[in-house]
């Protein structure tokens, strides 16, 4: 059986790789990427069938640039998947509270942890690319004097010890993940309750209202809204928004309804509804 290739942001041991793991099974050819940007690249030139992408957390709000990396490429989005966010401060098998002198994480694993730590400021908090990148590099190089905040699944990988887990200062910390893809995947009408849409309303006063009403009128849900630049054009705005829906047929009426009213339309992709 051909494994399915899965390009993601960060290494082994990462959020991004618990997700493809959830959401692909184990059967799946793991493509690390040192950046979103490098992500999209693989799908664009085929040596990744999917990817991953983290589009927003509970916590932190949305990951703005990424909105654009899937417009402007004309990636697809076929699922998405939540996940809880667990912080757990790990080290070398042998090693305690009382060897840490760093820590070592991506700068939003160590801001959502920043409570954890003022308890201990004798501790240096680093920032690093990546949750499971310092917990691959304390084993590899045996840093006896590091610890990293990762997924427990990278203590699991990197044969790493956990001596203080769950050390976000908000408990119920999640991340919302889309699934990417080059070419749109098809599903049967019947099991696409969601949709993720991208247009421009012109100035004039009441176009966004008159836009949400039409969407509401439709039996549309409205779940997100993200406003961005438009770069091309100073003061212009485009509009990133989620919907979810019982029926595709009130779904179908509202594009056509969008093609009309709005500018520069676009489905970014159809897909199922994750919380449900």
């Amino acid at each position: 059986m051909e494994l399915i290739k899965v390009a993601i942001q960060g290494i082994k041991g990462s959020n991004h790789h618990q997700v493809a793991k959830d959401f692909f099974g184990d059967d799946i050819d793991l493509l690390e990427c040192n950046s979103f940007d490098a992500v999209v690249d693989n799908l664009m030139i085929g040596t990744a069938d999917k990817g991953i992408m983290a589009i927003e957390n509970s916590i932190a709000g949305s990951i703005i640039p990424n909105y654009n990396l899937v417009y402007h490429n004309s990636i697809h989005v076929i699922g998405e998947h939540y996940l809880n966010i667990h912080h757990n401060l790990m080290v070398m098998k042998g090693k305690s509270f009382d060897d840490i002198q760093e820590v070592h994480s991506h700068p939003m694993a160590l801001l959502q942890c920043k409570e954890f730590f003022k308890a201990h400021p004798q501790i240096k908090l680093v920032e690093s690319m990546d949750t499971a990148e310092t917990a691959k590099r304390i084993k590899d190089e045996n840093l006896e004097h590091i610890a990293a905040i990762a997924p427990k699944m990278a203590a699991d990988l990197y044969d790493l010890e956990i001596i203080a887990d769950n050390i976000q200062t908000i408990v119920n910390n999640s991340t919302r993940f889309i699934i990417l893809k080059k070419q749109n995947k098809v599903l049967p009408e019947e099991e696409i309750n969601k949709a993720s849409l991208r247009f421009i309303t012109d100035h004039k006063r009441g176009s966004l209202a008159t836009v949400l009403n039409v969407m509401s009128d439709c039996n549309m849900n409205l779940t997100k809204i993200q406003s961005l630049p438009v770069i091309e054009t100073p003061w212009k705005y485009a509009f990133f928004v989620d919907v979810t829906f019982d029926k595709y047929e009130h779904f179908a009426k509202t594009k056509s309804l969008m093609q009309i009213m709005a500018e520069d339309f676009k489905v970014l992709g159809e897909y199922k509804n994750a919380l449900l």
